[in-house]
Parts: structure tokens; C-alpha cells; sequence
């Protein structure tokens, strides 16, 4: 018997698909943020792990043969004793690439066409003449404009695939292979892909030819501050920032100091070091930034997208077939 616990809030329907991937598969439900909250006895003998935020000891959890994350990310489990056990630990990576996507090409048209200052004329009821109009509401041209998008995997090639399509060139950076491990929604013809893809090494110069710089990339160690003062210097002056990543990979003072300066036209930011962002923080009441609470990694059907991906990776774990988004724990994510 293989025994699976999920913590989070899934229906009946939901369930009952996960305990059908095989008569061996007994599927238990206890909502949970911590492994403190699960009954003693469902841990002891739980095989599989469903969970956010509930990471046991392996003394809590002795059997425990594969953690499924409910997030895409995996640096809030860094340091942990699940972390230190070894257990093997997957993502729900690839569920949500073409909605956080999306939400990158808005804020490239929002800075394109001056949406946060309509926006302003609006709440103002105020229509401007003609010659405001012209010389400060004049749109952008994105077609020949390069954005240079740092965190090159699932989401960042759907990122570039939108972007070409409106005659943008795009830039991408990428720590390995794109085929590195076995992901779920990878994008099957790499051939077709319109960037120019460099490593690390690259960063310097990807900043200083993007008009537009997008972050997607893990939050680790080595990416801890990566967009800091030195990273700033080597935009060119005006360019835009979004930030759909994680709030630690940009050194936030730098950012402030940058936007001030003008050496960061505009910034959309959607993640923050500290959440919620607090009211007193000064990014609030920065005019040239876009502020959204942590939503552009939210999926339409992400219930029914995370089924098919924690059923496939549960039939792997029932077969002895290697699991699908593996975390690489020396790769941070």
C-alpha cells in the first residue's frame, strides 16, 4: 500500500483521481501548514507528501519516499530537515508559463503605452491638450526593442515566443540546458526558438543591450541580489524592470536608488523580499512603479493542470520511473 497525504484543500473529485492511478494507492486528506497539524500516525505511515508548507523530520516521517511542492519555487524548503533528508522533492514547475507570461507582455505594454499615466488622467477626469497628448502619451515602438529575459527555462521561452511575436528581439539567460532533467510543460521545439540565449558569464552584456530586463529566474544562492548596484550600472538608462521571480533576487535599495536616478524608467513588481509588501514601504509611493500582490504566477485551471502532473508523477513513483520536476538540491531548485 502507498499512502498519500495532501495538506491543501482539494475536492472529492480531485482525490478520487490521484487514488485512482492505482489500487495500491490509498489517498488521505488533513489541511495543514504544518507537520505539527498532521495526526502523528498519517505522517508515520505516509509514502507521499502533498503539501506547501508542512515539511516533516524524518523521524516524523519515516517512510516518506517523495515530496510534492505546491509551488513552483523551492527556496522556502531550503534548510529545512526535509531539505537535509534528502527525500526526494518536486515542483508544480510548467503549470503556469503562459499566464505569467501574459502578465509580463501587459506590463511591457503598460510601459509602452503609458497605462499608469492614463490611468492618472483618468482618476483625475482629466482630458489633456494636444500637445500632452502627443509628446507624453506618444506609444513606444516594440518592434526592434530587445528584452533580455534572465531565468531562461519554461516561462522565460514563452516570455520570448510572445515578445517575437511583436517584433521584439529577445535576449535570454540560462544557467544549463533547457532539457536539464525531466519537466513537465516543456516546450517541445526548442528549434523554433527566437532567442539568443547566453550563461551566466552573460549577464553583463544582456543588461546593457535590453530595453526591457525580465526576471524569472530561482531564487538561490547564487541568484540572491543578482540584480544589485553593479547590475543597474549596466542598463541603459530608462530601461524597464519586471520582476515575476522571487523578491530576493533583486537587491531592493539598489532598485530604489535606480529608479530615482532614472537609470530604471519603470518597474512592474510583482514579488517583494518582505509579504506582504508593507504600507511603509517606499515603493508604494514611487510614480514609476507598478505594484501587483504576488498574482502573475496564478493559472486558470491550475487545479485540473496540478492533477495531471502530480497523477503522472505518482504513476512514475508507483513504476520506479524517475519523477517528473525533480528538485536538483545542488542547483537550488
Amino acid at each position: 500500500m502507498i499512502n498519500v497525504c495532501v495538506t491543501l484543500d482539494f475536492d472529492d473529485a480531485w482525490l478520487a483521481d490521484v487514488a485512482a492511478v492505482s489500487p495500491e494507492v490509498r489517498v488521505r486528506k488533513h489541511l495543514a501548514t504544518t507537520a505539527e497539524q498532521i495526526p502523528a500516525d498519517v505522517l508515520a505511515g505516509a509514502d507521499v507528501l502533498y503539501t506547501n508548507s508542512a515539511f516533516p523530520t524524518r523521524d516524523q516521517a519515516p517512510r516518506l519516499g517523495w515530496v510534492q511542492l505546491d509551488t513552483s519555487g523551492c527556496d522556502h524548503v531550503t534548510g529545512t530537515d526535509l531539505w537535509e533528508a534528502g527525500t526526494p522533492i518536486t515542483t508544480i514547475g510548467g503549470v503556469s508559463p503562459k499566464p505569467l507570461a501574459e502578465y509580463v507582455l501587459m506590463m511591457i505594454l503598460a510601459h509602452a503605452h503609458h497605462l499608469p499615466q492614463i490611468i492618472d488622467l483618468q482618476r483625475r477626469t482629466h482630458w489633456p491638450d494636444l500637445d500632452h497628448r502627443w509628446n507624453r502619451l506618444m506609444p513606444r515602438m516594440l518592434p526592434g526593442s530587445t528584452v533580455g529575459i534572465i531565468g531562461y527555462g519554461r516561462i522565460g521561452r514563452e516570455i520570448g515566443r510572445l515578445a517575437h511575436a511583436f517584433g521584439m528581439n529577445v535576449l535570454g539567460m540560462r544557467r544549463g540546458s533547457a532539457r536539464d532533467g525531466l519537466r513537465f510543460g516543456e516546450p517541445s521545439d526548442e528549434a523554433a526558438d527566437p532567442a539568443e540565449v547566453v550563461g551566466p558569464e552573460g549577464l553583463v552584456g544582456l543588461l546593457t543591450r535590453s530595453d526591457y530586463v525580465v526576471l524569472t529566474v530561482p531564487h538561490t544562492e547564487q541568484t540572491h541580489h543578482l540584480i544589485d548596484e553593479a547590475a543597474f550600472a549596466a542598463m541603459r538608462p530608462g530601461t524597464t524592470l519586471i520582476n515575476a521571480a522571487r523578491g530576493g533576487v533583486v537587491d531592493e535599495t539598489a532598485l530604489l536608488a535606480a529608479l530615482r536616478s532614472g537609470r530604471v524608467g519603470f518597474a512592474a513588481l510583482d514579488v517583494f523580499a518582505e509579504e506582504p509588501l508593507p504600507a511603509s514601504s517606499p515603493f508604494w509611493r514611487e510614480s514609476n512603479v507598478l505594484i501587483t500582490p504576488h498574482v502573475a504566477g496564478f493559472a486558470p485551471g491550475y487545479r485540473d493542470q496540478v492533477r495531471a502532473l502530480f497523477t503522472e508523477n505518482l504513476r512514475r513513483f508507483v513504476d520506479g520511473r524517475p519523477l517528473l520536476n525533480l528538485v536538483d538540491r545542488k542547483a537550488g531548485y
